[in-house]
């Protein structure tokens, strides 16, 4: 399987997008055939970026050290439901958060950083069934109903980004992610960005018209949206775009902002996604890449956490 790297002296190495898919896709396979060597492998993999996620909300080291623990036993637990289509870093990403907030219960402590597992990540958020729905059918039929508004504003917001990002069009892409994701009012955003509050509504304008219009070209996403009120939908933009992670930069994306290797306006924007809008995930990925670049950080060993999870692979039935 051909591999895209990015390496220099530091050390940085990075598969880039598409081939980290195949690679993990191939790792959860041989996991399901109780494979210990690919079990190592994914462990080493992920533990760096996932211990730098929760050391940022964790203030105790073993804390953070036992969540992160946790969310690799929890992942071999849940294997049997995992659908390979989805990230499997997101996967583990969303089982990590809900282990943090397992330890700060069980330690009776806040996070040191607010998060909401229910909107900030890969758990699905619904729309509350309206009156007159609240039968077993209707709550039913709005739910599906909800599922594929959400699908289709995913699709429209991913094809609304690819074209900003191909166009190198960055200024907008922030300026909407700030509007549409973070829910900033047009004031805040002109002041952050030092943009002419008539120029941050234009782009909003232009950003909205566009995704209307790739709605509209959906089949049969159109008239999903008809009885619904605009402030559902701008909810619904928000939370969708947190679930889909639909501005994550890719690690190599992020490898090559670490070598300073990238263009200029993805420089910006890079800076922007984790200092401005500080993407809980990206952050996690970049310390892990910079950790791994400097060769006097030691590098957390997975030894420990191999052992305590190993017995919960799978085991391939015997010969008869």
């Amino acid at each position: 399987m051909a591999q895209t790297v990015a390496t220099t002296g530091l050390g940085v190495v990075v598969i880039a997008g598409d081939d980290a898919l195949q690679a993990d896709g191939f790792l959860v396979d041989e996991i399901r055939q109780g494979s210990e060597s690919a079990w190592r492998q994914l462990i080493t993999r992920y533990q760096g970026r996932l211990l730098a996620f929760a050391q940022a909300r964790l203030r105790r080291g073993p804390d953070a050290d036992d969540a992160v623990q946790e969310t690799f036993i929890g992942f071999l637990q849940s294997l049997p439901h995992y659908d390979g289509s989805r990230s499997l870093e997101t996967y583990l990403f969303a089982i990590l958060r809900y282990k943090i907030l397992d330890v700060c219960r069980e330690r009776n402590v806040k996070p040191t950083v607010s998060f909401d597992p229910q909107r900030d990540g890969d758990v699905s958020v619904f729309l509350q069934t309206p009156a007159g729905e609240e039968t077993p059918s209707g709550a039913l039929r709005f739910q599906e109903s909800a599922d594929t508004r959400r699908r289709a504003l995913a699709d429209g917001l991913r094809t609304l980004i690819t074209y900003l990002r191909n166009q190198d069009k960055f200024g907008d892409l922030m300026v909407i992610e700030l509007i549409f994701f973070a829910g900033w009012r047009n004031k805040d955003v002109a002041t952050t960005l030092q943009l002419d509050e008539k120029a941050v509504a234009g782009v909003k304008f232009r950003a909205v018209a566009r995704l209307r219009e790739t709605l509209e070209t959906m089949p049969g996403s159109a008239s999903l949206f008809t009885d619904v009120d605009a402030v559902t939908v701008e909810a619904t933009l928000s939370s969708v775009w947190s679930e889909r992670r639909l501005t994550c930069l890719k690690r190599s994306t992020l490898g090559g902002y670490a070598l300073g290797t990238v263009d200029a306006s993805w420089d910006k924007y890079i800076r922007f996604h984790l200092d401005t809008m500080r993407c809980p995930y990206c952050r996690a990925n970049f310390e892990d890449i910079r950790a791994e670049a400097d060769e006097h950080t030691p590098q957390p060993f997975p030894d420990r956490v191999f052992a305590s999870s190993v017995g919960f692979l799978s085991r391939p039935s015997s010969p008869a």
